[in-house]
């Protein structure tokens, strides 16, 4: 069953948000990023804050992540999502989507952090794909692939229809148990994102977020009160706009 609100989790959208001024209708492009909980008696999150030249969400904190590549969608890792977390990726796609697309999606959210922020999210592995993507051939070199077992689906959100730039995002999340380096070592990240900290929930929402990021938080609040095996089989809301209002869907593993 959908709902449709005039809000997007506890904030209002700030102006432009929603409606930018003069813009045509795009098509979204496909996106994911990455929610990262580090587990201490506060759990953490990482977020970082976008310039104020990037004219997609300027000065806005938000999580790693960015498009979906080609080379995301033809990789061959010796892992895969689990098969609840696929089943969701599934729900509202069209049938031409392959799954190989939709973990695409989960193994571009593990290399936009790593591009981002310089963390390895990743396990020692010796069975590791040959590629000529630099940013892809970096990762390997240190011995790990992708945990995409440890990946939970957690969100999708498709920007409001008249903006500039649109995104049709995934949102994942995994536990720093993933981590294959130091987790306060960022002296590697490529610079797209400033002031990158460690923040607890509370933290985060006195920080200038997007309205979907709020509500994400919101999400990933519940999903962390769960068990970690209720939580890959808990819905992921999927938010976007009809006639200039926000939907949300819960996409269910379930059929």
């Amino acid at each position: 069953m959908s709902k449709v609100g005039s809000t997007i989790g506890h904030t209002k959208p700030g102006p432009g948000e929603y409606n930018e001024p003069g813009a045509k209708a795009v098509r979204p492009r496909e996106a994911s990023t990455l929610i990262i909980v580090r587990q201490e008696d506060q759990p953490k999150i990482l977020m970082g804050k976008r310039a104020a030249s990037h004219k997609f969400m300027p000065n806005k904190f938000v999580f790693p992540g960015g498009r979906l590549d080609m080379i995301d969608q033809r990789l061959k890792v010796d892992s895969d999502l689990q098969q609840s977390v696929l089943q969701r990726l599934q729900k509202e796609t069209r049938k031409t989507v392959s799954d190989n697309k939709l973990r695409g999606l989960a193994l571009a959210a593990i290399r936009e952090t790593f591009e981002e922020t310089g963390l390895i999210i990743g396990r020692k592995s010796s069975n590791l794909p040959a590629t000529s993507h630099t940013g892809w051939r970096d990762y390997f070199a240190h011995g790990v692939t992708p945990p995409l077992e440890a990946m939970d689906f957690i969100a999708r959100a498709i920007t409001p229809t008249y903006r500039s730039r649109r995104f049709d995002t995934r949102f994942f999340m995994i536990y720093d148990d993933h981590i294959h380096t130091d987790p306060e070592d960022t002296g590697k990240a490529s610079g797209e994102l400033l002031d990158l900290h460690w923040l607890t929930l509370t933290q985060a929402r006195d920080l200038d977020l997007p309205a979907i990021t709020r509500q994400v938080l919101d999400i990933v609040e519940k999903r962390m009160a769960l068990s970690k095996a209720k939580q890959f089989q808990a819905d992921a809301p999927f938010v976007r706009f009809i006639g200039g209002k926000p939907v949300i869907t819960p996409l269910s593993h379930r059929t």
